[in-house]
C-alpha cells in the first residue's frame, strides 16, 4: 500500500518546537503550496495536547520553495488556554523564511450544529470523469513527458472542466471530486493535515477563468500569496469529497478564490479562501 503522504508527514524533531520535513515526492519548479500547509499544520499538531484539533489556519506564501531542499519548521507556542491553543509556524529553507502560518486548535465540545442545505446534481466519482492530471497535460503544450504533479498522493476527478475555447469567460463554480490516494487509518490529525494538503490543489488555478484564460497560459506569472482555512467537521481525507471552487474577485493583478469541501452526505467539512498573483507577462505578448 502506498504511504507517500504518511511518509511526507514524518517530521524529524531537532529540538523542542523545531522539526525537519521530508522533501517533495515530485520534481518541479517550486514546492507545492499544499505541502507547506500540511507540514506546518503537522508540526503544530505535535506541540498540542491530543484532545485539540485544528479549526482554522491563516497562512502566507512568502517565497517559492525549492522541491529539492529540506524544510525546517519552527513552532512558536503563542497560547494554551482551557479550550483553545494557538501556534505560529514558520518554514525555512537554507535559513530563509519561505512560509508562515498561524494555526488555532480547539477541544471538541457539544453545541449548535447547522450548515446550508446543499444538493449537487452531479455524477459521482465512480463515473467516467477526466482527471486533473489529464486536464493539465491537455493544456500544457511545453511538457516533456508526464506532468510532475502526477506524483502527488492525491486523486482529482473533474466534474465540469473548463473546456471552453480561450477567450470565452467561465464564471460557474468549478466542481471536482478529490481525495488522498492512500489510506490514512483513524488518525484524525493526519486526516486534517491531508485536507490542508488537498486544499491548495487547483484553488487559484481558476482565477483567470472569468477572463477567458487558463492558469497554464505561458503569458501568466502566477503564484499563491495567502491562504485561510476553517475546519467545520472531522474530515476523512482518504474518501471522496466534493470540492466546490468559486472565483470571488480579480483586481490589481490578484485573484481571490474560495473553496468548500462537502462529504458524500452533503455536510460541509471545510471552507478555504486563497489569493493568487495573476501578473500578465508582456514578454509573451
Amino acid at each position: 500500500m502506498s504511504r507517500v503522504f504518511a511518509d511526507l508527514m514524518k517530521l524529524k524533531s531537532l529540538e523542542e518546537g523545531s522539526f525537519v520535513a521530508p522533501t517533495a515526492p515530485e520534481q518541479g519548479q517550486r514546492t507545492f503550496g499544499g505541502q507547506f500547509l500540511a507540514h506546518t499544520l503537522r508540526a503544530a499538531q505535535l506541540t498540542v495536547d491530543d484532545d485539540r484539533f485544528v479549526h482554522s489556519t491563516h497562512s502566507y506564501f512568502l517565497r517559492p520553495g525549492d522541491v529539492n531542499a529540506s524544510t525546517e519548521l519552527v513552532v512558536e507556542r503563542v497560547r494554551d488556554g482551557r479550550s483553545f491553543s494557538t501556534r505560529e509556524v514558520t518554514a525555512y529553507q537554507d535559513k530563509v523564511e519561505m512560509f508562515r502560518t498561524v494555526i488555532s486548535f480547539h477541544v471538541p465540545e457539544p453545541g449548535l450544529d447547522w450548515s446550508p442545505p446543499t444538493h449537487f446534481d452531479v455524477p459521482g466519482p465512480e463515473a467516467e470523469l477526466i482527471s486533473y492530471n489529464e486536464f493539465w497535460e491537455s493544456l500544457s503544450s511545453n511538457l516533456n513527458g508526464p506532468w510532475h504533479g502526477r506524483k502527488r498522493p492525491m486523486e482529482i476527478r473533474y466534474i465540469n472542466p473548463p473546456k471552453l475555447p480561450e477567450g470565452k469567460p467561465i464564471t460557474e463554480p468549478q466542481l471536482m471530486w478529490i481525495r488522498l490516494s492512500e489510506e490514512l487509518g483513524h488518525d484524525r490529525q493526519l486526516h486534517e493535515a491531508a485536507l490542508a494538503y488537498l486544499a491548495d490543489a487547483t484553488l487559484v488555478d481558476h482565477v483567470l477563468l472569468p477572463h477567458g484564460f487558463r492558469w497554464q497560459d505561458e503569458r501568466l506569472d502566477g503564484a499563491s500569496l495567502d491562504h485561510s482555512m476553517w475546519f467545520h467537521r472531522e474530515p476523512t481525507a482518504d474518501e471522496w469529497l466534493l470540492y466546490e471552487q468559486r472565483v470571488e474577485s480579480t483586481s490589481g493583478s490578484r485573484g481571490l478564490g474560495s473553496g468548500r469541501f462537502f462529504d458524500r452526505n452533503g455536510d460541509l467539512v471545510a471552507t478555504c479562501v486563497q489569493e493568487g498573483l495573476m501578473r500578465w507577462n508582456s514578454k509573451h505578448g
